[in-house]
């Protein structure tokens, strides 16, 4: 595994991805950063698949390893695992993720990003849905397979699971908790301005920070020296 991730990393280079190139599909905020971390101090990625706006799965899956090594790198000290919260609000068969798209998805946190994954809950997915992950569940290993945990409103045991692993606070209504989702994509793209000038001083690609823009106008940010 480690011989095929090198490979991997050397042809596809996910360090060297910025937020510029990518930013195109984060606008509807399908895929973010969450600003909270979990109960165990994680970092959390919230997934709204119901929310896709783009066709190209090359720079879906592009978009996807970007937001992987970003929450890898946003991880504190002593932890080496993230959190996925995925919302289905508005998935529908219109906008459901392909296979393909799935099982690459699937592919690469696995294969490229094992043992990353601590968690990940399927909130309130619809009826519908259970015809996908019939077929979806098949390319999961049995060690990720246990990690993906559904949640339903009216399944209190569930929601009690979901609740062990955050805060109410943070928590969004979505999800049942108190905190207002709303994603704000120039926000985020500043946020995602910044930790490219982080990444490219982590791998001393600082080389290239004057290519570095904030995704939204090109306009170019003032370099920080050193990861917080």
């Amino acid at each position: 595994m480690i011989e095929e991730t090198i490979k991997w990393r050397l042809a596809y280079k996910p360090e060297e991805i910025r937020w510029n190139e990518v930013a195109v599909e984060s606008e509807t905020g399908k895929i973010y950063k969450a600003n909270f971390r979990d109960r165990h101090g994680r970092t959390v990625l919230i997934l709204r698949p119901g929310m896709q706006n783009t066709k190209s799965i090359d720079n879906q899956m592009r978009h996807l390893v970007y937001l992987l090594e970003n929450a890898v790198l946003s991880l504190p000290e002593g932890q080496e695992q993230m959190a996925w919260l995925i919302d289905f609000t508005g998935w529908s068969v219109t906008n459901n993720v392909p296979i393909k798209s799935a099982r690459e998805t699937i592919n690469i946190l696995q294969n490229h990003y094992p043992e990353r994954l601590a968690i990940a809950f399927l909130y309130n997915p619809p009826r519908i849905f259970e015809a996908f992950w019939k077929i979806v569940k098949y390319f999961i290993d049995a060690k990720t397979f246990q990690k993906v945990k559904f949640v339903y409103p009216k399944d209190t045991d569930s929601v009690e699971l979901m609740r062990s692993y955050f805060d109410d606070e943070n928590l969004a209504t979505e999800f049942g908790g108190k905190a207002a989702l709303k994603y704000e994509h120039e926000d985020f793209s500043r946020q995602m301005a910044q930790d490219d000038l982080k990444t490219a001083a982590f791998w001393g690609l600082d080389d290239k920070l004057q290519g570095i823009s904030n995704g939204h106008n090109g306009a170019e940010v003032a370099p920080e020296p050193h990861l917080n």
